[in-house]
């Protein structure tokens, strides 16, 4: 079955780094798109990233967008989120998603999610 296990998440100060990692099994990970979403404290989910399977097509959410990097390692079966000049705002559990096909389109949903990784950012 679909398994996706997120780690890399912690408390880091503002402006600081931290690269989130996602390692997937159970479907052929190259075949479809994966992406990451977040849930800040007493907040609905907000989608912050994807990929297209097997491809470098990337998307962002507006408040990440020249932050945050998505990536696919085909040859891993992971995927990461590199996450740069982090804000207060950013805090939240961040959930690894795969989506139903290789395609991505805005608003497109997810199938599947990992049980997350808490990221903390404040001074």
């Amino acid at each position: 079955q679909v398994q996706l296990v997120e780690s890399g998440g912690g408390l880091v100060q503002p402006g600081g780094s931290l690269r989130l990692a996602c390692a997937a099994s159970g479907f052929p990970f190259g075949k479809f798109a994966m992406g990451w979403v977040r849930q800040a404290p007493g907040n609905g989910l907000e989608w912050v990233a994807a990929i297209v399977g097997g491809g470098s097509t990337t998307f962002y959410a507006d408040s990440v967008k020249g932050r945050f990097t998505i990536a696919a390692d085909n040859a891993e079966d992971t995927l990461y989120l590199q996450m740069n000049n982090l804000e207060p705002e950013d805090t939240a559990v961040y959930y690894c998603t795969k989506y139903p096909s290789a395609r991505y389109s805005n608003g497109a949903f997810f199938e599947a999610r990992g049980q997350g990784t808490q990221v903390t950012v404040s001074s």
